[in-house]
């Protein structure tokens, strides 16, 4: 990248922090120290503020970034991952976010434990919504570390690691200070300027191609390198039935793993009512929809303008796909425009992530505080009541430190493939264990404990033995070979052995379940009777 793209894309990367850095000093200085302002912002954001603050926490690098890459090097089977995006918001608005705000208070453990024993519930739960957590944040440190690699030259590993370090340190300083409430409106900020840029891009892209989409779509393929392959499926999943299991398993993972993200849970304790909460999510699949539908065409953009071949070259995953897109619909990298352009959508993708980052450190470090400091260590008659606030501030850094230290080592991933990662282990964890908490009327305690750790640990070991971490040049560590399970997603496999594992430990459990606790529930989850 010429000096002039460097320049004036820090600039607004500058602004950006800036103007985040304010919003976020100036709800400290407006916040009074509870739980609830620190949790949720003191519930009280509108349900159009709240849609675009779900908005600007879903919409993250994995989707403008990765998502846009991997149509641009794969072409359909990369759009499988913007259908599996926007699809699972139908689960989340039918099952789960209503009756979620109704029961919950601040954490998906305070949903189950409402009719469980506490102290295991809320330890296996915390410990599965940090797992989670950490993972989709290594996914937004890599598209960091990308972005500005490419903004410095395209190989600075030295920028790319200093990037994932700042990106860090940001986010601690959002979240330690400002809590909900700043990382609400940042995340309403961002999703007005990526929503902004995105439409940008696309009436662009369009624009080349006199709004004819069938033209675009010929031209994509014709520079992709694999001619009509490349918009039919089979290109990354269809080569063998391993790679057609894996696409079954990605596309679970995708589809039910958003109903059990917990920066996406936590969003539905920020408003008053659950009436307010299912608003906000038809706010939501209104702005996520349309981005998701704008990211095909920027994705076939990307290898119809820049070229596949282009794509792979500046970065083999993909990841810089829309801003190289950018530069070209702007008039090239010498031209005024493209410098411009460029400089904007790098600055959009800079914004996407910082404020994604936020939301899901914040929603780590409640899981900390709330399920399982306040679980591990009773509090004292004389505790201050914002000493769990205290702790969730102090874990936010740790969480930090743990999520630069996995970004420095998964750099070279694709960021939607990571997201796909966080998504599995979400769907196999915490879904099960949500469901049948709702729904279930003879769930008990140690069918939740089992369904967590059921889903949870299988997830785990099923990624750690499979080619993600070993066993081709691809792979984490690609000088060893312990790879024994042969899928890149494990949701195929541990989805059902969550809710399986949740089953059987219920029929083998010798406590009685608690009828009174479910009617309670369940009156309160379709009501709102008694809700926070």
């Amino acid at each position: 990248m010429t000096g002039n793209h460097q320049a004036l894309a820090l600039v607004l990367f500058s602004v950006f922090v800036a103007v985040t850095l304010g919003i976020t000093t100036w709800v400290s200085r407006n916040r009074h120290g509870s739980a609830e302002e620190f949790y949720a912002g003191g519930r009280l954001f509108s349900p159009m503020e709240n849609g675009f603050a779900i908005a600007g926490d879903y919409m993250s690098a994995a989707s403008f970034l990765g998502i846009s890459g991997l149509i641009a090097l794969f072409g359909y089977d990369g759009l499988l991952y913007s259908v599996g995006f926007l699809v699972a918001w139908l689960v989340v608005l039918f099952l789960v976010a209503e009756l979620v705000r109704n029961c919950g208070r601040f954490t998906l453990a305070d949903v189950v434990a409402s009719r469980m024993r506490e102290r295991p519930v809320r330890i296996a739960a915390g410990t599965s919504s940090v797992t989670v957590s950490v993972l989709y944040l290594v996914a937004q440190m890599v598209g960091a570390g990308s972005l500005v690699a490419l903004l410095l030259g395209g190989s600075s590993g030295a920028a790319q690691a200093w990037t994932v370090v700042g990106v860090g340190a940001l986010m601690v300083i959002y979240v330690s200070l400002g809590g909900m409430r700043a990382t609400t409106w940042i995340q309403i900020v961002k999703a007005v300027l990526l929503m902004g840029g995105t439409i940008a891009l696309t009436v662009l892209v369009l624009a080349r191609f006199h709004g004819d989409f069938n033209e675009l779509l010929r031209t994509a393929a014709a520079r992709s390198g694999h001619g009509s392959d490349f918009l039919v499926p089979g290109l990354r999943y269809g080569g063998s039935w391993t790679a057609r299991f894996d696409f079954i398993s990605l596309g679970l993972a995708l589809v039910l793993g958003t109903a059990g993200l917990p920066h996406i849970l936590s969003r539905f304790y920020t408003v008053p009512t659950a009436r307010a909460a299912r608003r906000s999510v038809v706010w939501s699949i209104g702005l996520i929809g349309s981005f998701y539908l704008m990211t095909i065409v920027l994705g076939f953009g990307a290898a119809a303008i820049v070229g596949s071949s282009a794509v792979r070259g500046s970065n083999a995953a993909g990841n810089t796909a829309v801003p190289l897109l950018a530069l070209d619909l702007g008039g090239g990298a010498d031209s005024t425009g493209g410098t411009v352009l460029f400089a904007i959508v790098a600055a959009v993708a800079f914004a996407t992530i910082l404020a994604v980052v936020a939301g899901i450190t914040l929603a780590s470090s409640a899981s900390v505080a709330h399920d399982l400091y306040a679980t591990l260590r009773r509090r004292r008659a004389d505790a201050k009541p914002y000493s769990e606030v205290t702790v969730a501030r102090v874990a936010a850094a740790g969480i930090g430190v743990l999520a630069i230290g996995l970004g420095l080592l998964a750099r070279d991933l694709n960021v939607a493939f990571l997201v796909g990662l966080a998504f599995a282990v979400a769907a196999s964890a915490n879904l099960p264990v949500l469901l049948y908490s709702l729904f279930w009327r003879n769930f008990t305690t140690r069918g939740a404990v089992w369904s967590v750790y059921g889903g949870l640990v299988p997830a785990l070991l099923l990624v750690v033995l499979s080619p993600v971490v070993s066993g081709s040049p691809t792979s984490l560590f690609p000088g060893v070979d312990f790879q024994y399970f042969p899928l890149e997603n494990p949701g195929l496999v541990s989805i059902p052995l969550g809710f399986l594992a949740g089953w059987l430990g219920t029929v083998t459990s010798a406590e009685p379940p608690d009828e009174a606790k479910h009617a309670e529930t369940e009156v309160r989850a379709l009501t709102g009777a008694g809700a926070v």
